[in-house]
């Protein structure tokens, strides 16, 4: 009975939504149930009109949705030092999932202030202990700390937990930046 209720539920909503917007509500009823149905009625919502005016008050967006497969790797770039070839980046890895991760290994690449790309490099941050904060190093060699405009997280080259590969890796992983120089994904 609970599926049939979802189901009739759920033509109900499709039936207000078009093109990619059902799509992206159907994958949200598939991946997360009931609350799935919930975030695809309020995508399927329209848009708050605000005011700009002085008494106006700043949009609220909604929680987002939990990851697929559980809580975020934090990952922060949280310094850049010169050093005599290059520059040294010091990554702050906060793992709050309940994995170990043996393998993760990012595909970055590395963008100029003026924005064009400078370099593409594979960085391994495993191990990853499950429920840790931990700082890894990585030195670009031949480039000055105030040449590096940002670092882009381009895709996981190798993603593992135990003994077998973890799906949704890139998806999990949150990003952030102390430096004048940005991390995104």
């Amino acid at each position: 009975m609970q599926q049939q209720g979802v189901c009739s539920g759920l033509s109900a909503l499709m039936v207000g939504m078009r093109g990619r917007t059902a799509i992206a509500g159907l994958a949200a009823v598939i991946a997360f149930g009931a609350a799935g149905e919930a975030l695809a009625q309020a995508a399927a919502a329209p848009a708050p009109v605000t005011s700009n005016g002085p008494d106006a008050q700043a949009p609220t967006v909604p929680a987002a949705a939990p990851s697929a497969g559980g809580e975020a790797v934090g990952l922060e770039l949280n310094k850049l030092e010169p050093v005599s070839n290059g520059c040294r980046a010091y990554l702050v890895v906060n793992n709050k999932s309940g994995r170990t991760y043996t393998a993760l290994k990012l595909d970055l690449v590395m963008f100029q202030t003026d924005g064009v790309i400078g370099r593409r490099f594979a960085l391994d941050l495993a191990p990853v202990k499950s429920g840790k904060t931990s700082v890894k190093l990585f030195d670009l060699d031949g480039v000055k700390c105030d040449e590096v405009g940002s670092l882009l997280i381009n895709d996981i080259m190798d993603c593992k937990a135990g003994a077998g590969e973890e799906a949704g890796c890139l998806e999990r992983l949150t990003v952030a930046s102390r430096t004048k120089a940005q991390l995104s994904k």
